[in-house]
């Protein structure tokens, strides 16, 4: 198993790699303690036989640079193979600025191919390469040098088993011309707002029980200086203050840090230093903030009544089409999905791209009365009406 210490190592691997169709690529990370992820460990493997196409890159190696990385993701030619590459790819964005072009997750391919919701890349080497794989060394202390050998191998594995997959899933995908489907779901794990947490933002993952004026202006301020403190310190934002805190401040209004003392729920460290500092500037810009600028909450779909006799044979309908399709029901529409359509909203992605050919054309006909359902046997048959 090579370990791969220097930026001219790494440069000479990814210089061979690229004179190959495809590349696979995995990390090991750390975020329990931090804002951003703590990159750990790279993996990386292109075609090849065992191990010997195979490395471990140590990104705590002094000096060591992910600049030759960076520009194999930019070469076109080579396909960057990942396994439910969302998190690889959020580390690989804020340090380097750069998503791999083209990319191929193989969870996703999974799901399109027929392997269920949420394929496990452990699933899918018992499914595809035939072999156990070794899970032992999952939660480890990936930061902590020297790594060993059961963790080399743990990771290596990652990556090795990852080409068969690829492989696999890229000849089926071909076969039932379902490239563009996969293409379409990884588009949004190219874009930056997909990972960029924007601070005057945040109030919107707040779930809120009212959301009147001023309650919410001080929702919203308190949610900015939670994020803007998280990202300049590198700490979970938990660590600041958890969201029912959150929203005990927003209720209380403290204008003193006497006043903060007095609460329930906030963290001893919120209580004193910069946080507090941050706490009670928050609160007052979110008492003097201006009527226009206070956030409103989307409530346009609370008038929305949902039809349940409808919601549930659209149920029965989605069953049928994922079936056909080979489809985890879950990646063409949600449960939540469902009783929208059934409420009238039409703006969802289960009514278009590939989820709109493979369901929401006979979702709409049923919804418009042009087709009714038909059970015979185990299976649902649609009538047109």
């Amino acid at each position: 198993m090579k370990t791969l210490t220097t930026t001219q190592e790494l440069a000479d691997f990814c210089a061979e790699a690229a004179r190959h169709p495809y590349v696979t690529i995995d990390t090991e990370f750390l975020r329990e303690r931090t804002y951003y992820s703590q990159l750990c460990l790279v993996q990386m493997a292109y075609p090849g036989e065992g191990d010997e196409n195979a490395v471990l890159v140590d990104p705590l190696s002094k000096g060591l640079s992910l600049a030759p990385l960076y520009d194999l993701f930019r070469d076109t030619s080579v396909v960057k193979v990942f396994h439910a590459a969302r998190q690889d790819l959020e580390i690989f964005w804020f340090d380097g600025k750069v998503f791999p072009q083209p990319l191929f997750d193989t969870q996703v391919a999974a799901m399109v191919c027929g392997f269920g919701e949420q394929a496990g890349y452990e699933t899918l080497v018992k499914k595809i390469v035939k072999k156990p794989l070794d899970k032992s060394s999952r939660f480890t202390d990936w930061s902590r040098r020297p790594l060993s050998d059961a963790q080399k191998t743990y990771a290596l594995a990652d990556v090795t088993h990852l080409r068969l997959i690829y492989e696999d899933l890229s000849a089926k995908l071909k076969a039932n011309g379902r490239e563009a489907w996969v293409d379409e779901e990884l588009s949004i794990l190219t874009q930056p707002s997909t990972y960029e947490v924007v601070p005057g933002e945040a109030w919107q993952r707040i779930k809120t029980r009212t959301s009147s004026g001023r309650f919410m202006a001080m929702v919203k301020t308190l949610a900015e200086f939670r994020e803007q403190y998280a990202q300049t310190q590198n700490v979970p934002r938990n660590r600041v203050y958890k969201d029912d805190a959150l929203l005990e401040l927003a209720s209380a209004k403290p204008g003193s840090v006497a006043d903060l003392s007095k609460l329930r729920l906030l963290l001893r460290d919120a209580r004193k230093g910069p946080i507090a500092d941050g706490i009670l500037a928050a609160v007052s810009r979110g008492l003097t903030m201006a009527p226009e600028d206070i956030p409103k909450p989307d409530k346009s779909r609370d008038k929305l009544i949902v039809n349940p006799a409808l919601a549930d044979l659209l149920r029965v309908l989605l069953k049928a089409k994922s079936e056909d399709a080979g489809v985890a029901q879950k990646m063409i529409a949600s449960a939540a999905d469902l009783d929208l359509i059934a409420a009238g909203e039409r703006d969802l992605p289960a009514l278009s791209g590939w989820r709109n050919e493979v369901f929401g054309k006979d979702a709409m006909r049923l919804c418009d009365e042009k087709i009714a359902l038909s059970a015979k046997g185990s299976s649902v048959r649609i009538i047109s009406l």
